[in-house]
This record gives C-alpha cells, sequence and structure tokens, in this order.
C-alpha cells in the first residue's frame, strides 16, 4: 500500500487548537483529510462523536482535541472527564467497527513526578490532578477498546497559537521588567510542530507497511514523543528571552514551586524517555532549544507587539 492515497480518509479533532492545527497540514499529503473543529465535532457530546465518525467513516482518526485549562479541571472534572476520558474511548469503539486505527495524544501530568530520571512507557501511572486522571482514563479507555492505536504522550506543548507558556512570557517579558518563574519543576518543551511532524511521519509508515494490520498490531500501544533534553519553566523563559526578538528583555528570577501555588498540583519532574519511539519508529526529535528557535525564528511575525 502507498502511503500516500487521496481516496483515504483521515479525521483530525480540535483543529483549531495548536497541535490540531499543524496536524490538519503535516497529514495533507497522506490522504484525505477531514479537519473539524469544535463547531462540527465537540469532544463534550458523545452522540456527536459517534454520528461525525460514521459518517465520515475515517482510515484513521488523529485525536489532538483535548480539555487543556489544567487549573479549571479541579473545577470542571465532570466536564473534563468526558472530553479527555469518556471522549477517546466512544472514538475508539467506533474506529474499532470502522477497522480503522486511532492516534491519540496524551501527558507527562499521568505521572506523579516523583521518579529521580526519566520516565519510560510502563512505569506507574499516579496522577496528581484532574487533568492527568483525566488523560489517563482516556489512554485506559482505548486500550480498553481493543482498537488499533498510538498513544503519544507529550509535555509542555507550545506554539504560536491559543495559550501556552510561550505566548504569556511573550506577552508579560513586554509588560514587566522582572518575571519570577518556577525553577524546581522538569520537563521537556514541546513544540506543537514537533509533534505534528513526527505524527505524520508515524502515519507514512503505517500506510506504507506491506502489511498495515500486521503492522498496527505489533506496534499498537504508548509512547513517549517529546522534544529532547529538558529544562525547568525558569529555564524554558530564559531560553525564549535570549532567543526572542525583544526590545527590552526582562529579568527572569527563579523561584520555588511552593512560592507560586496553583489549584491544580504540578509535577516536580515531567522527564520523559523517548528511547521506544526512536527504537520502534526510528524517530528522533530535535533538542527542546533547536526547536523553540525555529518556532521563534519561522512561527512569528517580526514585531513583538503583533504576537500579543
Amino acid at each position: 500500500m502507498s502511503a500516500h492515497d487521496a481516496t483515504r480518509t483521515i479525521l483530525v479533532t480540535g483543529v483549531s487548537g495548536q497541535v490540531g492545527y499543524e496536524l490538519a497540514r503535516t497529514l495533507q499529503g497522506l490522504g484525505n483529510v477531514v479537519a473539524l473543529d469544535r463547531s462540527r465535532l465537540d469532544l463534550s457530546n458523545l452522540e456527536q462523536i459517534r454520528a461525525v465518525v460514521r459518517d465520515v467513516r475515517p482510515a484513521l482518526i488523529v485525536n489532538p482535541a483535548a480539555y487543556t485549562a489544567v487549573d479549571k479541571a479541579e473545577q470542571e472534572s465532570d466536564l473534563a472527564m468526558r472530553i479527555n476520558g469518556e471522549a477517546p474511548g466512544v472514538l475508539a469503539d467506533e474506529a474499532k467497527k470502522l477497522g480503522a486505527a486511532l492516534i491519540h495524544y496524551s501527558t507527562d501530568y499521568v505521572f506523579n513526578g516523583t521518579k529521580q530520571h526519566a520516565y519510560v512507557e510502563d512505569d506507574p501511572t499516579d496522577p496528581q490532578n484532574a487533568y492527568g486522571r483525566t488523560k489517563l482514563a482516556g489512554e485506559q479507555a482505548i486500550a480498553a477498546s481493543g482498537v488499533d492505536h498510538l498513544i503519544l504522550r507529550t509535555s509542555w506543548v507550545y506554539g504560536t497559537r491559543g495559550k501556552n507558556f510561550l505566548l504569556t512570557m511573550l506577552r508579560l517579558g513586554a509588560e514587566r521588567p522582572e518575571l519570577k518563574v518556577v525553577a524546581d519543576q522538569f520537563g521537556a518543551p514541546t513544540w506543537c510542530n514537533t509533534i505534528a511532524t513526527l505524527s505524520a511521519h508515524l502515519c507514512a509508515q503505517a500506510f506504507a507497511a506491506e502489511d498495515p494490520a500486521k503492522w498496527w498490531r505489533e506496534r499498537s500501544g504508548i509512547y513517549h514523543l517529546c522534544a529532547a533534553d529538558s529544562t525547568s519553566w525558569h529555564g524554558f523563559a530564559s531560553a525564549i528571552f535570549e532567543l526572542a526578538d525583544l526590545p527590552d528583555k526582562p529579568n527572569t528570577l527563579p523561584i520555588p514551586a511552593a512560592d507560586y501555588p496553583t489549584p491544580a498540583t504540578r509535577p516536580a519532574n515531567s522527564r520523559m524517555s523517548n528511547d521506544k519511539l526512536a527504537r520502534v519508529f526510528g524517530l528522533a526529535a530535535p533538542h527542546w532549544r533547536d526547536a523553540l528557535k525555529l518556532c521563534l525564528t519561522d512561527g512569528f511575525p517580526k514585531s513583538p507587539a503583533a504576537r500579543s
């Protein structure tokens, strides 16, 4: 089977989000991409999910859509569970009935953050906040469905759209001479373009396989997909201001997480190993600083005012 097949339909959810927006572009060469935003596919509406999947009849569903407001999820845990926990299970069930496959995105927040080294895929999960619990429920629902699937856990996602740490820092950096940033939580800042590009490579491998059914059967499971190496939030912020085109760069002060309380507990260690991704698929993510530099160089208009 050719990796390119214009008659093959790929359903992408959450196209207005960071990762969904990029996926709608990177997957274009692999088939007929049907990319839907929340107005056309609302993951809080489980019946709508069933109706849309049955109407589109995709060969592959790629699901980056999620409830991502980590702190707000503490108060809206039922809604977060419907979108992050139940909806992926419905997508999986419908894909299974069609003989389709599912690619779904999860998070470092399924771990408690107490491990001293990078997490691997089969480390015990122990989410410490509502968001992490709902994302873990989604993982479990997909696995229980028996659908051919790849669950891709990523971390600290940023890009030029939506709400994320990069855009927040650029906005605050233009407004304030000094910023206090948490320095005792560690992870890999991951550009949404990196996620979409590597996802497209995964899809291309699946579609080009001599026996796609065997390919999925042998590779279905959980993989970590994040930028290479890691830093703290303070290190991330410092790199943003070092690399960004700002007329006046703010001073960043490192603080402990205890000095910046939030409704949702964040893991101290969000480092995840990409070794399984490299071993199984031969794919490697760029270093987080290299990806950040490319994002800041190519992803934004030059005027800082245009960014905010």
